[in-house]
């Protein structure tokens, strides 16, 4: 542990022990740190470039059932942040389910998880890969524009102390590279992009082909049509499917169900997805994106299977809405400065049987979705309507492209009836395979 570290932990100590003296039952301190770098470019000129630091600590205090949380920078005074946090608590309503978790569930150590690589690219450097990326991106027949390419570097930490005795430290590392480009001319133009995000450096798809990829999705969209008006099957890519995946997270999200909030409130034991898929969820994973040594709360979350042959067989729970639904915290608390929320850490749904062509090919007719556009995911209702664009599936291949249609279901049934294939990549925390939904209201033509 480095020195700078071991000085945030001893004034984390220190608040908790200037809340006791404050009157506070219990506390907790949390140091939230971040630094980064960023460089954007376009059309050969740099655009921004950027570079941040930052240090918040947080104090969360319990009088009785009454709680608080105050934040301020590192060079907070730590008695006055104290005895604001335990004025403002004794004011706070009472909350039954507020306190620290289960001393008995706290992590006992804090192993290494190879989540943090400290190279430092040069700045230099960072401009020459976006600018190979931008050039590699506009080197793609049909590529007219750039919307620009960007590089960064960075870093993040949780640094945890808490009134039962735990004490920890966490940092994960951060590099991206992403370009964006525009194919066509006037009312022709489409717009597409590549990114790869890695903890570590040496991980990182090389720029050229990221710009590369970027330039050929554009080209790839130019002169959609429109999918025709009905109910069909629709593939989403591994990129949708992520996203689509994130929706039956936020419907298991043990905060929704606490508040009733959820259109799978009632639905824990039964059929969430078809026979035989599985959802896990792993936060101990080595060189993983979504892993953490120990949760917002200091519990050791162990790996727990969220969906067990299409049943929903686990919530997402912190302590306190692990409490108000009369269950134990199975550690999945995320934290930033001042809150606590549950989270996910790794997930990982079951590989179908199909590749990603296979899976086309059986489709014959359909829609191969490649973009959503809007937010139209009710997890109170589950009904779903995105804006959407992509491919024809005709006679089992890859068509013509489409835009400016809209898709839409229930997420009850649309879970009930998707088909996964075996293409889930590891590299994000998400991992998903491209899947078919067997019918979808589809409006276009």
């Amino acid at each position: 542990m480095d020195e700078q570290t071991e000085k945030l932990l001893d004034m984390a100590e220190r608040l908790i022990e200037a809340g006791r003296r404050a009157g506070a039952d219990s506390s907790d301190a949390a140091v939230v740190r971040s630094a980064s770098r960023s460089v954007s470019v376009r059309l050969g000129a740099v655009e921004e470039t950027d570079s941040a630091e930052s240090a918040d600590v947080a104090l969360r205090v319990f009088v009785g059932k009454r709680s608080a949380t105050v934040s301020a920078d590192a060079s907070a005074d730590v008695e006055r942040l104290a005895e604001r946090a335990v004025a403002m608590a004794r004011v706070s309503p009472e909350d039954p389910f507020a306190g620290l978790a289960d001393p008995a569930l706290l992590a006992k150590d804090v192993p290494d998880l190879d989540l943090f690589d400290g190279t430092e690219p040069a700045s230099d450097a960072m401009l020459a890969d976006a600018l190979a990326m931008e050039e590699a991106a506009l080197a793609v027949s049909g590529v007219t524009n750039s919307n620009g390419a960007g590089v960064s570097a960075g870093w993040s930490g949780l640094l945890l102390a808490t009134s039962t005795g735990f004490r920890g430290s966490q940092k994960r590392s951060g590099f991206s590279r992403s370009a964006s480009v525009i194919a066509g001319e006037g009312t022709r133009m489409q717009r597409d992009y590549d990114f790869d995000s890695r903890m570590h450096f040496a991980d990182l798809n090389a720029p050229e082909a990221i710009g590369r990829a970027a330039g050929e999705r554009a080209v790839r969209r130019l002169d959609p049509g429109k999918a025709p008006t009905g109910r069909y099957p629709v593939i989403f890519d591994p990129r949708m499917a992520r996203g689509f995946i994130g929706h039956l997270l936020g419907a298991i999200n043990g905060a929704s169900i606490a508040r009733k909030t959820s259109f799978l409130k009632d639905a824990m034991g039964q059929m969430v997805l078809p026979a035989g898929v599985s959802i896990t969820d792993e936060p101990m994973l080595r060189h993983r994106p979504g892993s953490r040594p120990f949760d917002g709360e200091g519990l050791q979350g162990k790996a727990i299977t969220l969906v067990e042959d299409g049943r929903l067989a686990s919530w997402l729970l912190d302590s306190a809405t692990a409490r108000e639904l009369g269950l134990e915290s199975n550690g999945r608390a995320s934290r930033s400065a001042s809150s606590i929320s549950p989270s996910s850490t790794n997930v990982i749904v079951s590989p179908g049987v199909m590749s990603p062509d296979e899976l086309i090919r059986d489709t014959h007719q359909g829609l191969y979705v490649t973009e959503l556009i809007g937010h139209g995911a009710n997890i109170v209702t589950g009904d779903y309507s995105r804006g959407a664009s992509g491919f024809l599936i005709e006679n089992g291949q890859i068509g013509a492209p489409v835009a400016e249609i809209t898709i839409a279901g229930n997420l009850r049934d649309l879970f009930r009836s998707v088909t996964f294939a075996n293409d889930g990549e590891t590299r994000f925390s998400i991992v998903a395979p491209t899947l078919r939904l067997e019918s979808m209201t589809v409006a276009g033509r």
